[in-house]
């Protein structure tokens, strides 16, 4: 069977097929090489075209659509998805796939219900960003919104029993105060502001989301650790739920005005363009992580967030103040501290303290084996966003 659910790699190969550890050195590092440099693209754009282009729906004259359709739209259509990957993951056997399913999620049900409670906190947290994106800049929410790392790591660490480093630590406090600034000056002006939005509950609920995002992650990756279920069959289950709790979320909050206006009042080009960034934009960076490493996912949402800003400028008249800017600076810096192995400090303070390393190794002595770094303590990893923990617990 073609490993498509472990990161998009086919594992069986015909005959006449050849191998990545068939080629030349020099053309598996290049092709790895560019596989980086792509995810790292994949990163960030859709780190930041989600969040410009919620907030450009939103802010559009006109009839606003119900975020609450739009949420139940992603789930159903990230569900369709990952159940085609499925059928084609059974060579389009339509037998085999429903033998399958009815194992999967029927016979094992005590772990398809586990999942009942991440997908309740992930579909709160999609109407929670919506909310926020409403009420705030895309800019500021993107910078307020990196809070995800602080509330997950302090779950892993109560939740998972996991140790950080004193440059996580660190990392932390200098995230949240840089988010800290962010909000101070957001409260203090920052410029024109709509009459229709209101910067408090935009706060409120980006906490909330940062709060969820963070418990739901940690909570998913420890029902999960050890599960040999493949990320598709997850996020179908996920998706399962997450479409039957959106559309009782749907009926209590705007059930009256839905039923009034119809399901995709408001409904436009642009709308269609954030659910289908929302159903295949997470799936399409759970594909591509296992390119990526530690420092590049950090350097990925760094760049994200100045890309973000310089984007709001253009298209919302976001000003830049040297307070956001330094409240900016301090988060994008927090980041890629957070994002660095745990002994990557301790090797820089090494090398400058000792001088360039005299060691040699024996001629005709192969070179010690390296360490791979997705092995050991998974600490020294970032804590990742919705669909890139589920590809760890899975």
């Amino acid at each position: 069977m073609a490993a498509v659910g472990s990161g998009g790699s086919t594992a069986a190969a015909g005959p006449g097929a050849v191998s990545a550890e068939a080629l030349e050195p020099g053309t598996a590092s290049a092709a790895h090489r560019r596989l980086k440099y792509i995810s790292l693209a994949v990163l960030v754009v859709q780190n930041a075209s989600l969040i410009l282009s919620i907030r450009y729906a939103r802010t559009l004259p006109g009839d606003r659509f119900f975020a609450t359709t739009a949420v139940v739209m992603a789930e159903v259509l990230k569900g369709l998805t990952c159940l085609l990957l499925l059928f084609a993951q059974k060579r389009g056997n339509v037998k085999h796939l429903a033998l399958f399913l009815h194992e999967a999620v029927l016979v094992r049900y005590v772990d398809t219900l586990k999942l009942a409670v991440p997908s309740l906190i992930y579909t709160l947290q999609n109407n929670l960003q919506y909310v926020a994106i409403s009420n705030l800049p895309a800019a500021t929410f993107q910078v307020t919104y990196q809070l995800k790392i602080l509330t997950t790591a302090l779950f892993s660490v109560l939740m998972l029993n996991r140790s950080l480093s004193r440059l996580q630590w660190a990392s932390l406090l200098l995230l949240f105060t840089g988010v800290a600034i962010v909000q101070a000056q957001q409260a203090g002006g920052g410029g024109p502001r709509p009459l229709d939005q209101n910067p408090g509950a935009g706060l409120v609920a980006v906490v909330a989301s940062c709060l969820s995002s963070g418990f739901a992650g940690v909570y998913f990756e420890k029902i999960l650790k050890g599960s040999s279920g493949s990320v598709w069959l997850r996020n179908l289950q996920l998706g399962l739920f997450g479409t039957a709790l959106g559309l009782v979320g749907l009926w209590w909050a705007e059930g009256t005005a839905v039923a009034r206006r119809g399901f995709f009042f408001g409904y436009t080009p642009a709308v269609w363009g954030v659910v289908l960034n929302q159903a295949f934009g997470g799936l399409l960076v759970a594909v591509v992580v296992k390119y990526a490493d530690n420092i590049l996912k950090g350097f990925a949402t760094s760049l994200s967030i100045v890309l973000s800003t310089v984007a709001s400028i253009r298209l919302f008249g976001f000003h830049v103040d040297p307070l956001f800017a330094l409240g900016a600076g301090l988060v994008i810096g927090a980041v890629y501290l957070y994002s660095l192995p745990r002994g990557a400090a301790k090797a820089t303070a090494s090398a400058s303290t000792s001088g360039p390393c005299t060691h040699q190794q024996p001629p005709g002595q192969p070179p010690p084996p390296k360490l791979s770094s997705h092995r050991g303590d998974l600490s020294t990893e970032p804590f990742l966003p919705k669909l890139l923990t589920k590809v760890k617990g899975s």
